[in-house]
């Protein structure tokens, strides 16, 4: 198979858990037998692999959310970065075009597309083989998509309505997201909820991409890629689609968008440094090193991160997207390590400061570089490593102390032996990611 795996959003409706650069899919969430835990991303690539071995995945994802998919997932996936997002559609094409020109798939070879984030079973791998082989064969029909049998009235998702009741059917028209009623009265009508999954030979979908974007080539639609109409793959092309059917799917499918959804998959209802006590259908979930004690609560969700705390009853978390202003994650993974925000200052006379602690692995190392806005003060609470000031090397351990003036070039390597955590303050008039320039790593190795 070649499956293009859609990985986006912001995670707000699992916000503080989930934010841009940790979206749910990378949450480790669902148990092992051997006890450890896996994500969203982790569980549907194994999944995909266990039914076939030689599947060629592809992730369609933005730059922010590489590192998290390498770090989970190794080398092995392709990934199809956008420059920003604008979309389903433009993803897709982009993807394609990539699986063209990068990946040399073959035009008459079918591709799947599917969100990289339901809660699912084998035999909805079995599904998306079968959609592979229906699409790869069926020269009559342009599109396959796969439609889930819904067990209530739900109003978050849209809905296909098929001519027949067979397992493949034609597809008789869309219905938009509707309220409970006009959906029940969809059910009545035999609709099946759209899971967002579809099918079609690559050259389908490079001749609609041309169709509707002038570009001509991968490097091209690159290059226009932040010019483009923000439109989703349904609005764009399924719904103009008059050579299309849907597969019928029966077994289990949710969307873990919400905290209501998501406590329903996870395998513990403690996770971190909390206790809950005499609680009923409560999860709490503490990334915070301060005690978090929950005491009877009823139908709650209630997470502590880096980024804030929760406290909200389940059957309202679908709201939590309105109430939820956008804002820099304060907790990311990198390849070298982590971060942590501790604190953060500022003022109007431009005296700001922010206080991280960071944790870089055995053996890896920050980027070599420099910043023309901020001084850092680095103070060293654990393991040994090797820093890099202005050309100048020496070791530094628990208890070391280091400052880099503004302007300075400067890198920080980890010993083969285990972590290195540190204190890291800035102070300047502009602190941001981006006051950040990459130079090659000094010493020897890659630079990470």
């Amino acid at each position: 198979m070649n499956i293009i795996m859609l990985s986006g959003g912001s995670g707000k409706r699992l916000w503080p858990l989930s934010n841009e650069v940790r979206s749910k899919q990378f949450l480790k969430i669902f148990k092992l037998p051997d006890g450890s835990h896996e994500s969203m991303v982790q569980r549907m690539y194994r999944e995909i692999r266990s039914v076939d071995p030689g599947a060629q995945v592809t992730f369609a994802t933005s730059e922010t959310q590489v590192v998290s998919i390498r770090s989970q997932l190794g080398d092995e996936p392709g990934i199809s970065v956008e420059p920003c997002r604008r979309d389903t559609f433009p993803a897709i094409a982009l993807a394609a075009c990539y699986l063209s020109e990068m990946k040399n798939v073959a035009p008459d070879e079918p591709v799947v597309v599917c969100p990289v984030d339901p809660y699912v079973e084998e035999d909805y791998f079995r599904s998306l083989e079968k959609l592979s082989s229906l699409a790869g064969a069926d020269t009559e029909t342009n599109l396959y998509l796969m439609g889930i049998e819904p067990t209530f009235p739900a109003e978050r998702y849209g809905y296909i309505i098929p001519k027949s009741e067979d397992p493949v059917s034609e597809v008789l028209t869309f219905r938009e997201k509707p309220d409970v009623e006009t959906a029940k009265r969809y059910l009545s009508e035999g609709a099946l909820w759209n899971s967002g999954v579809f099918a079609f030979r690559l050259s389908y979908l490079l001749r609609r991409a041309h169709e509707l974007i002038d570009f001509r080539d991968y490097q091209d639609l690159l290059g226009k890629y932040e010019s483009l109409k923000k439109i989703s793959f349904d609005y764009a092309v399924v719904e103009h689609e008059e050579k299309i059917k849907v597969l019928r799917f029966h077994g289990v499918w949710k969307d873990l968008g919400t905290w209501n959804t998501l406590t329903e998959a996870m395998a513990d209802p403690v996770s971190g440094n909390a206790v809950a006590g005499e609680c009923e259908n409560t999860h709490v979930i503490n990334e915070l090193q301060i005690p978090l004690v929950a005491l009877g609560c009823r139908n709650l969700a209630i997470a502590a991160t880096p980024d804030g705390i929760l406290v909200a009853d389940k059957d309202k978390s679908y709201k939590l997207k309105d109430y939820v202003a956008d804002s820099s994650p304060r907790y990311e993974k990198r390849f070298w390590g982590e971060y942590r925000v501790l604190d953060c200052r500022k003022n109007e006379s431009g005296e700001n400061s922010l206080t991280k602690e960071l944790v870089i692995k055995a053996g890896k190392h920050i980027s070599y570089q420099r910043h023309l806005h901020r001084t850092e003060m680095w103070t060293f609470t654990e393991g040994e490593g090797t820093l890099i000031l202005n050309g100048e090397v020496r070791l530094v351990r628990r208890g070391s102390f280091a400052c880099v003036p503004v302007g300075a070039m400067h890198g920080l390597q980890a010993s083969s032996d285990g972590p290195l955590r540190l204190i890291e303050v800035q102070i300047g008039d502009e602190l941001t990611e981006e006051d950040i320039e990459r130079y090659e790593w000094p010493l020897q190795g890659d630079a990470q």
